[in-house]
């Protein structure tokens, strides 16, 4: 399918506190965040008392109605959208938030991220008698906040992440109040928003837009923001760490109307193609984004070169996760069951066919053989991100490093197996030199390998989350 090769963030996360109708607003700003995870969602809601959860696999939309939805009683709430990884499905079980109760009391937990001395500390904890319900790294978390000595629930959360490496953005929630955690490194982004004197925590600021909250600002790297009946509370109990925000929530990630690390998507999307342009020309007579990501991309490309930009490829956006293909074989079906070139624009074109990443290459090398078949004289394709040569270990889905293209061939053999004309990357010094304030704020390691924290080779997974 057309999005498997591509990148993908594992979840969003969403919480709101001192509202009447907190489990509505958590249902919109997931319908808001359905980017970021489409296998499953949940909500847990408090009275103050009782935590109550609804959850289950599938799109928001699916999963939640009115009735659903007044179930969840209180004036707080959280809620998470689940990646949808491909193969089997996943149990239910490994759906958020995780709802437990301990010494303390009941406990809700959403989590963006991975661990990456998950299965050192798993080890550890079994070891000492602890059982696992999930596959998931989040429960991690709650085991060390019930193992954990602490006198209250922020002492706990602390200690518990104290023992942790890796990338999260977090929400626990209790009966009486909620804690917002970003890692120290800051890999996953969270951001604070107000609606009528109520707290509101999101993984993208889309999502505040949509229930019309204001943005105040983001949770910094290493902070622990505690909201409750007494209002809200900063705390940075964590030693100093290399920042390292995730440079493809610019690239591919976070929707083009979220702010994301203090910068417009959007805005940085089209100077990444004023840049490609510069750095890239070619003559051509027409610039053609790969939907939806590459829009805002082919956009600056186009103003910078001055060829004119037009829309030769229409996405369906109506396509569930499986569908039956007919019995006699398409050329190239996966692909074109999400994108159809409009020929009439193509005819006899040189066209530059911009995209904001290539990872196993399948996927070009299907869209420029379609587009050259759609009458296309030349196809140059540009894309506005350095060649992927290496995965990530802090919560994005990523090839192994033998599946990444890049990391075993040449830019002129990449081209040649996807069949372009031409192919220009930007470099890792072009994308930061667009990026405002990139100076030591961002992680790189998909494009060079310096992943800014050691972890065990031999025990880390990528997304060993989601493993069954």
């Amino acid at each position: 399918m057309f999005d498997e090769d591509k990148f993908h963030d594992e979840c969003g996360v969403f919480g709101v506190f001192g509202h009447p109708e907190a489990a509505n607003l958590a249902y919109l700003g997931l319908y808001a965040l359905q980017h970021r995870g489409q296998e499953g969602a949940g909500i847990v809601s408090s009275d103050g008392k009782t935590l109550r959860i609804e959850k289950g696999l599938g799109l928001v939309s699916d999963i939640f109605n009115a009735d659903r939805i007044k179930m969840l009683k209180g004036d707080r709430a959280i809620g998470h959208n689940r990646y949808s990884t491909t193969g089997a499905s996943h149990l239910q079980e490994n759906v958020q938030p995780l709802l437990v109760n301990y010494a303390l009391g009941a406990l809700a937990i959403a989590h963006n991220g991975n661990l990456t001395n998950y299965g050192i500390v798993k080890d550890e904890l079994e070891a000492y008698g602890s059982i696992f319900h999930s596959t998931i790294d989040s429960e991690l978390i709650v085991h060390l906040i019930a193992h954990s000595k602490g006198s209250n629930l922020l002492s706990r959360v602390i200690d518990a992440l104290m023992r942790l490496e890796g990338a999260y953005s977090l929400l626990v929630m209790s009966e009486k109040e909620m804690i917002g955690v970003r890692d120290p490194h800051g890999f996953r982004p969270l951001c604070i928003g107000l609606l009528d004197g109520a707290y509101v925590l999101s993984s993208e600021t889309c999502a505040l837009d949509l229930i019309e909250a204001q943005y105040v600002r983001d949770v910094e790297p290493g902070e622990v923001v505690v909201i409750n009946e007494n209002g809200i509370e900063s705390y940075k109990p964590f030693p100093d760490a290399r920042q390292s925000c995730c440079i493809f929530e610019y690239i591919y990630f976070s929707r083009p109307d979220s702010y994301i690390f203090g910068e417009n998507v959007n805005f940085v999307r089209k100077m990444l193609g004023r840049k490609l342009a510069i750095d890239n020309p070619v003559e051509a007579d027409l610039v053609v984004p790969v939907p939806d990501s590459g829009v805002p991309a082919a956009l600056g490309y186009s103003e910078a070169s001055g060829i004119p930009f037009d829309v030769a490829l229409i996405r369906n956006h109506y396509v569930g996760r499986t569908f039956i293909e007919p019995q006699q074989s398409i050329r190239h079906f996966g692909v074109k069951i999400k994108l159809n070139p409009v020929k009439k624009l193509l005819e006899g074109k040189r066209v530059v066919l911009v995209d904001d990443s290539i990872v196993r290459g399948t996927t070009s090398r299907k869209l420029v053989k379609m587009v050259r078949q759609a009458g296309a004289k030349e196809v140059h394709m540009r894309i506005s991100s350095p060649p992927t040569t290496h995965p990530c270990f802090y919560g994005i889905d990523t090839p192994t490093r033998q599946e990444l293209i890049a990391a075993t061939h040449s830019v002129e053999e990449i081209r040649r197996y996807i069949t372009a004309d031409s192919l220009g990357y930007l470099t890792i010094e072009g994308l930061l030199e667009v990026v405002p304030n990139s100076i030591g704020r961002f992680c790189t390691a998909c494009f060079n390998g310096d992943y800014p924290m050691p972890f065990p080779r031999e025990k880390v997974t990528q997304l060993g989350l989601f493993e069954k």
